[in-house]
């Protein structure tokens, strides 16, 4: 099969591989009608050592069973299915407390941008669609995978409701989906943090009701500007940079939350009396996409909500490589791959 293979920082190439094959009675195998680039995938881009063996890439993807595994129960051949970016058992002491991204039989995936993957735990793992893979949903059901899970697990986290302003810090697909998230939510104000206009003019569509494009100091004052002084209850940190932690700290209100799902490239930051001092929560994680997938689906199904929109691009598996350099040089804001 053909898949994607990352052999140092900006050297992504599409290679035939061996097709995967059923490993343990719990498997499946998936052949993929969509996947897609995420913004996590370009830190590896920019500084994944160069290397003779290609990694493998990619975690979100729909596809079709083509084959089960004799243990695996409660889906068929020929269902259409998308997949948590982490797969799980879903029956694990953690798994019951919502916290699937640390099931104890559990991992990540890293092989969907290719023809076929191989999913462990596939009856915990996998949901089945009601749709068909030419349905016009595949877009937005694609989100469930990640972007959308974790943009409404950055807002569940962070406990956004009816009273809670809202910060959301980065225009990225997570941000963007933070923001709807917030406002399904029921927050009344959120202000969306990016300075690239065509995604903060969606950040708006999906419910922002401000935007500041200001950085680092400036940022931090134009948001105390905009509520009096104070700051917001949560703020929604959806880049994964330290300057992006900081500028959060700058912005939260006192006894607010502050909840990251951007995957962290830093090790250290500020926790002393800035944070202690104020009260504030640290929180967020990588997202437990399956326990938010049941929820968020119907709103999908029924097109009350089009998290989908956050794909301004559409490309072929051969084409991936130039899907990566257009997410990093921000010509694109999330590059499907219809496989």
């Amino acid at each position: 099969m053909r898949a994607t293979l990352m052999y140092g920082a900006g050297d992504v190439r599409v290679e035939e591989v061996p097709d995967p094959v059923l490993q343990e009675p719990t498997d499946a195998i998936v052949r993929v009608v969509r996947t897609c680039i995420c913004g996590s995938d370009l830190h590896p881009y920019h500084t994944m050592p160069a290397s003779g063996q290609g990694s493998p890439m990619g975690h979100e993807f729909l596809g079709v069973v083509e084959e089960l595994g004799s243990e695996v129960a409660g889906l068929k051949r020929g269902a259409l299915v998308v997949a948590p970016f982490a797969f799980q058992d879903n029956t694990c002491d953690f798994c019951r407390e919502g916290v699937q991204t640390s099931c104890r039989h559990g991992g990540f995936f890293s092989t969907a941008q290719a023809e076929f993957v191989r999913v462990p735990q596939a009856a915990g793992t996998l949901v089945t669609l009601p749709v068909g893979e030419d349905s016009p949903l595949l877009p937005s059901l694609l989100t469930l995978a990640d972007v959308y899970g974790t943009g409404y697990h950055a807002a569940k986290r962070a406990n956004v409701d009816p009273r809670t302003t809202v910060t959301v810090i980065g225009d990225g697909a997570v941000g963007l989906l933070a923001v709807l998230s917030a406002r399904q939510l029921g927050a009344q104000r959120i202000i969306l943090m990016g300075r690239h206009k065509a995604r903060t003019d969606l950040g708006i569509e999906f419910g922002a009701t401000d935007v500041v494009a200001e950085r680092g100091e400036e940022g931090i004052a134009r948001v105390r500007e905009l509520t009096g002084g104070d700051g917001t209850h949560a703020v929604l940190e959806a880049v994964g940079y330290r300057e992006a932690y900081e500028q959060a700290l700058g912005v939260v209100r006192a006894g607010g939350v502050i909840s990251r799902v951007g995957v962290p490239q830093y090790e250290e930051g500020p926790l002393g009396w800035g944070m202690f001092g104020r009260n504030l929560t640290l929180t967020g994680g990588p997202a437990p996409v399956r326990a938010y997938i049941d929820e968020l689906l119907p709103g999908v199904l029924e097109g009350t909500v089009e998290p989908g929109k956050v794909f301004d691009r559409t490309i072929g598996l051969d084409e991936v490589p130039d899907g990566y350099r257009a997410m990093d040089s921000r010509e694109a804001l999330k590059v499907l791959v219809r496989i």
